[in-house]
């Protein structure tokens, strides 16, 4: 969308932010799980396989990260050009309700095989950790059901991106 003309707030970099070395929301992760803070910085893949593993953990964790990312979210959005389209990519945005502060909700989903695929090449996880993550994410069909718009990213690039201007053109105004 940022191609298009939108200004885009990735919430999962805020999230990075809200737990830098230094931050409220690391401290608070420290007392929660003082093993995963190693040498001042948090050890993401140590607090993983927690969360991961066990939801009231997840829960915990959320509720100390998302305060500060929708602070952060918030004071970003004040960037955007007059008029211009702000979409907030948010990786819980039905978990957390985070969709209820938005104008409208963008699903972009992929068959889980497709899904599985892309996030062990890119984050070089093993296939079990990929399904532990989607198994605590939204059943997709809720997410749909719950979505203003759809996006299938079932195709090529070419498709994703000619789905997506569809739906952009839909949010300009005229």
């Amino acid at each position: 969308m940022e191609s298009f003309g939108a200004y885009i707030i990735d919430t999962d970099k805020l999230a990075r932010e809200a737990v830098a070395p230094g931050s409220d929301a690391l401290r608070e992760i420290a007392r929660a799980w003082p093993p995963v803070v190693r040498m001042g910085g948090l050890d993401r893949g140590a607090l993983a396989e927690i969360v991961f593993h066990d939801p009231g953990a997840r829960e915990r964790l959320n509720a100390i990260v998302h305060p500060h990312v929708r602070r952060l979210a918030d004071a970003a959005e004040v960037y955007a050009k007059p008029g211009q389209i702000v979409v907030q990519v948010v990786p819980l945005l039905f978990e957390t309700n985070y969709d209820e502060r938005c104008d409208a909700s963008i699903l972009v989903v992929a068959p889980a095989d497709q899904r599985i695929a892309r996030i062990t090449q890119r984050d070089r996880l093993s296939e079990e950790q990929v399904r532990a993550r989607m198994a605590s994410q939204i059943d997709p069909e809720e997410a749909r059901a719950r979505a203003t718009y759809v996006i299938a990213n079932d195709g090529n690039f070419a498709q994703l991106k000619e789905r997506t201007r569809e739906v952009y053109d839909s949010l300009s105004p005229a």
